[in-house]
């Protein structure tokens, strides 16, 4: 599957990169963002485009503005740049010790080849996947492609209008456990929303990002440094595969009590999701079996696992619940 033929843009600046964003990506208002296409890593661009899932006129070429690179310690937390990869977050000793949950997430992204090109940045914006969606051109014109790409009928869910391709980042659930925040900067402001923001919830229009803006940093806060952090994760192979579910967990103790908690899903719905009602339940009690497997009924709730993969959705649903139960027991050693 060969690429279409488009222009590469190569900025050295932030102010560049919004420049040609600006000037190439058409109508922000209208949600118009095909005419041009990011990419840092390339890890799931290419093959998207491959695909004629994508067929940009312009190709904007990230990986050559240095400011967007690397690992910060802030009085108020750690700084990272939307182009740090995340063979590097895997590896770094400052997320390690303080923010366990995101080092152990990037660890689990496919494989070290992909790990040492792919960004946090691009994990962040990961397009939503579905059986229907991430085919070749021929396969999808042959079943009249879906309401994501090109047509206007959901195979997933016949007759409804609604998109439900799933949100297979491993990162962003780890983010949402931490408070993190993701610093987005445009042709005349740059902002910080929390990854709960970016989201929309929809598999089509999945994020809130305007085709003149661009994700430079993510913000870790003070407050969630030291955090016991787990990040477990469901796929058919070992490495190479997208989540098929998976389960973020972040905890703080305080006299052998959790003093506060969070619990993130991913790959089960169209965004990733923090479980309601978990850290109600955790906050003040000590963790024990019992106290696991309720968190993992709550979750089990949450995740809205459709045939978007190679797994059922009962089956996926399932183990939501046990990997939650798994991973806050994993917090104990």
């Amino acid at each position: 599957m060969s690429l279409s033929q488009f222009k590469l843009l190569r900025p050295r600046t932030i102010d560049e990169a919004v420049g040609f964003l600006a000037k190439y990506a058409g109508d922000a208002a209208a949600g118009d963002g095909q005419r041009i296409r990011i990419i840092a890593g390339g890890t799931d661009l290419i093959p998207s485009m491959r695909q004629k899932l994508f067929e940009p006129e312009y190709v904007l070429d990230i990986r050559h503005i240095a400011e967007l690179s690397g690992i910060r310690e802030q009085g108020s937390g750690v700084e990272i740049g939307a182009l740090t990869t995340l063979s590097t977050i895997e590896h770094s000793e400052l997320l390690r010790c303080r923010y366990p949950v995101l080092s152990e997430a990037a660890s689990l992204v496919a494989s070290p080849v992909i790990r040492n090109m792919g960004t946090i940045g691009g994990n962040i914006c990961l397009d939503t996947r579905c059986l229907w969606y991430n085919q070749s051109l021929a396969w999808r014109k042959a079943c009249g492609f879906c309401i994501k790409k090109d047509g206007d009928l959901c195979h997933v869910a016949p007759g409804g209008t609604n998109c439900w391709a799933a949100f297979s980042g491993d990162t962003p659930p780890a983010l949402l456990c931490l408070k993190a925040e993701i610093e987005i900067t445009g042709p005349s402001r740059q902002r910080r929303i929390s990854p709960s923001d970016f989201y929309t919830g929809a598999g089509d229009h999945y994020r809130k990002l305007q085709p003149n803006e661009l994700l430079t940093r993510i913000f870790l806060p003070e407050a969630s440094a030291g955090y016991c952090g787990v990040y477990r994760k469901l796929r058919i192979r070992g490495s190479i595969d997208y989540p098929l579910a998976g389960v973020a967990v972040a905890i703080k103790r305080s006299n052998g009590h959790i003093a506060d908690a969070k619990v993130a899903l991913t790959a089960v719905n169209p965004a990733p999701v923090l479980v309601r009602g978990a850290t109600e339940l955790l906050v003040g009690n000590p963790l024990t079996e019992k106290l696991a497997e309720a968190v993992g009924d709550l979750a089990a709730k949450t995740a809205k696992p459709l045939t978007t993969s190679a797994l059922t959705p009962e089956y996926r649903r399932e183990m939501i619940r046990v990997f939650t139960k798994r991973a806050l027991l994993a917090t104990e050693s």
